[in-house]
């Protein structure tokens, strides 16, 4: 399985669709809002959400779809990465509720060579996430450091953090 990308495998205009999609389950929402402390009762109040808003149930946080396909996005995008230098614009375009599976796919927009250092460059990229039956409910655009193949090198290939197993008695 690929893991990332070095900054030659990027072609500006490639799509990578990320897979599997994720059902986001109210467990998966509730927690996001324990954990970032956004207790907005549109998230975590049912009857709050029935009976006061347009949608009468609830939507699931916003930025946890972002986070989703943030990391959806890891291993044909960033899973190399040397840094995440921006986000460049966030539009959460359409309501997510309990129960909705996400699928999200990535187009490389452009990428720039570093200026300092020969051994990296920038990607830029955008990020579309949309529910099951197709509608669009988030997109961003970011820019990633990505290492060139001879950064990967020079630091001991592309799993050189990766231990070796030692059996016992051996």
């Amino acid at each position: 399985m690929q893991f990332g990308r070095t900054y030659e495998e990027f072609e500006i205009g490639a799509v990578y669709k990320h897979w599997p999609g994720k059902t986001v389950t109210e467990y998966d929402d509730h927690l996001f809002c324990l954990l970032t402390m956004n207790h907005h009762p549109l998230h975590m109040d049912v009857n709050y959400a029935e009976n006061t808003t347009d949608f009468k149930k609830n939507v699931v946080v916003g930025n946890y779809i972002y986070s989703l396909l943030l990391g959806m996005s890891v291993p044909d995008v960033s899973g190399k990465a040397i840094a995440n230098l921006e986000i460049e614009s966030l539009r959460h375009v359409a309501p997510t509720f309990h129960g909705d599976t996400i699928y999200g796919e990535t187009t490389v927009l452009d990428k720039t060579p570093s200026k300092s250092k020969s051994d990296r460059g920038v990607v830029y990229v955008e990020t579309k996430g949309y529910k099951q039956d197709g509608t669009l409910v988030c997109v961003f655009r970011r820019k990633v450091m990505v290492p060139t193949a001879e950064y990967i090198e020079a630091r001991g290939g592309e799993q050189a953090g990766r231990p070796e197993l030692k059996e016992q008695g051996k």
